[in-house]
């Protein structure tokens, strides 16, 4: 049996609908995800304006990014220095200023199977971290505050984070928030490509 979800002109068709895979529709449909705002809405053209990449070299430079802290992700995953479900707020956090509905999906289901709950990953992915553990507050602030400054935080802020957390953790965090990035600039510029040779009908 054949599933659509349409949103702004995308339509997903799957040959079977998972309960799981609608658990994770219904959290983001929720929130103000922009994998699921406005189901159902008419295509309507607006001026695309997500956060993507500016050029080749920022973008090469991005994906060298995993290969070249390949060591230190492992480290951060065998240490235990983020748990996964303070790593699953943290990629929540940056998705919810970036916009990219791609990150908003799977790190939806990455968090739901970390052990946070619908509410609060519907939550994280409106912008709001009230309700987040408050040892993790700091962090999670700082997280938007990165992602809307596109990568160049306030010094302040990241000495807070660093008083916080201390150096190594403060290295992890950073480490997380830079692989969210890349992965929702990637998908944010390739939903910029479809909304270009569609003539801005096509938007993500």
């Amino acid at each position: 049996m054949k599933s659509d979800v349409s949103r702004r002109g995308f339509t997903f068709v799957s040959d079977m609908t998972f309960p799981f895979d609608m658990a994770i529709l219904n959290i983001l449909k929720l929130s103000s995800s922009p994998y699921c705002n406005h189901l159902g809405s008419a295509v309507t053209v607006m001026e695309f304006n997500k956060r993507t990449y500016k050029n080749l070299k920022e973008l090469f430079s991005d994906l060298w990014l995993p290969i070249r802290n390949r060591n230190r992700l492992k480290e951060v995953k065998n240490k235990g220095l983020i748990s996964p479900a303070f790593r699953e707020r943290l990629m929540l956090a940056v998705t919810a200023v970036d916009g990219c509905r791609y990150c908003s999906y799977f790190h939806a289901k990455q968090a739901l199977k970390s052990g946070l709950t619908p509410e609060e990953i519907s939550q994280l992915l409106s912008g709001d971290v009230a309700n987040c553990p408050e040892e993790e507050a700091v962090a999670l602030i700082y997280a938007q505050h990165w992602a809307e400054s596109d990568a160049h935080p306030d010094p302040e802020a990241v000495r807070k984070l660093q008083q916080t957390y201390g150096i190594e953790k403060t290295e992890c965090i950073h480490l997380m928030l830079q692989m969210i990035r890349l992965g929702n600039l990637l998908g944010n510029s390739w939903d910029y490509l479809l909304y270009s040779i569609s003539f801005g009908k096509w938007r993500g």
